[in-house]
């Protein structure tokens, strides 16, 4: 009886320890990362493709692609610069915030460009038909525009239940210094189908902090630009989340939400509420100012729900290339709207996880 009790003691000793050694394995192998995920990247943007994240952010002269398994490894993933434009073309200039989107076994990429300054600024699309878009032939289909011939920029792309949607942030008039987010239908990946349609415009209090920099100023005057710029669907079960930036890139940056009400038409301003307050700010504490421009991917395992943004790593940073890409994690509230927190501090986090 004694040594059986022994054999007994010895073995669950064997086997605390080995599930110790196991668990201490695993907690060693626990990758971590610290933001940002890279020096410089405004306007971050990521498609989640099979088991790649494709990247792209504003370079202002080309197209530049990364490839990676984990978007924490995005400052040592594979990247390629996939299309530079002709000179002298209407979208040879100040290329800003690229996108690359998957429909119907093709790539699309939509940019922003102008030929001469910003007045001119439209979005283009481009097309690669190969499996892989960092091959192959990427080709220019066109301005994708309405049509007035609006100022526009930061276009997004989403197909909601088989209808293609575009949203992006334009003008009302030729100058107004007021930028406002409009939502159309799409014929096909780079054709609107229909009028563009308002759908907000900085009318919050929260959104009008729109003092313009001092070398801006003229003649004494103090301008006001008011911002909605940067918008982004995002979809969670039923609902549907239009994610978007207010006020200025050189002042305190945040997101806004417009949430669709579940019914009617998407292009009915009247379905759409905006929120009160923003849903997500700087946080100085966290050494985190003017995050904005957010969009939305999973982890590999499919089981966690990360953001992606661009910050500043002081209050005095503005809109350059000092703008660097953020990742963290979010959840969602009991109405099903997203709880994206506060920017996190930039201090070690587990990675998103893997498979």
């Amino acid at each position: 009886m004694l040594i059986s009790l022994s054999k007994s003691w010895l073995l669950g000793g064997l086997l605390g320890f080995t599930l110790f050694i196991s668990t201490s394995h695993q907690l060693a192998a626990q990758r971590t990362f610290t933001n940002p995920i890279k020096n410089s990247g405004p306007d971050p943007w990521v498609l989640q493709k099979g088991d790649w994240y494709y990247y792209m952010n504003t370079t202002g002269r080309n197209l530049t692609l990364w490839k990676t398994r984990n978007m924490a490894d995005l400052a040592t993933a594979e990247s390629k610069i996939i299309y530079t434009p002709p000179a002298g073309k209407p979208y040879s200039r100040e290329l800003w915030a690229p996108e690359i989107h998957s429909f119907n076994g093709k790539w699309y990429i939509y940019f922003s460009a102008d030929s001469l300054n910003n007045l001119s600024h439209r979005v283009w699309v481009i097309e690669n038909s190969s499996l892989d878009p960092m091959q192959g032939e990427w080709i220019m289909k066109g301005k994708i525009g309405d049509k007035g011939n609006h100022w526009e920029i930061d276009m997004s792309v989403m197909d909601y239940n088989g209808q293609l949607y575009a949203t992006w942030s334009g003008w009302e008039g030729p100058t107004n210094g007021r930028q406002d987010i409009y939502i159309a239908r799409l014929k096909n990946p780079w054709t609107l189908d229909g009028d563009r349609v308002k759908i907000s415009q900085p009318d919050q209090p929260w959104e009008q902090h729109g003092d313009v920099p001092q070398e801006w100023q003229k003649n004494g005057e103090v301008p006001k630009i008011y911002v909605n710029e940067g918008p982004e669907f995002l979809r969670h079960g039923r609902n549907l989340f239009i994610v978007y930036s207010a006020n200025a890139c050189w002042l305190d940056y945040c997101l806004g939400l417009l949430t669709y009400k579940g019914k009617g038409d998407l292009l009915d301003p009247k379905n759409w509420a905006k929120s009160k307050e923003p849903v997500f700010s700087q946080a100085p504490e966290n050494g985190v100012w003017a995050p904005g421009h957010g969009g939305f991917f999973r982890s590999a395992d499919g089981k966690q729900d990360w953001m992606i943004y661009h910050a500043n790593s002081s209050a005095n940073d503005g809109c350059g290339n000092k703008r660097a890409p953020h990742i963290q994690a979010f959840s969602w509230n009991t109405d099903g709207s997203p709880n994206f927190g506060k920017p996190v501090p930039n201090k070690p986090i587990p990675v998103p996880a893997e498979q």
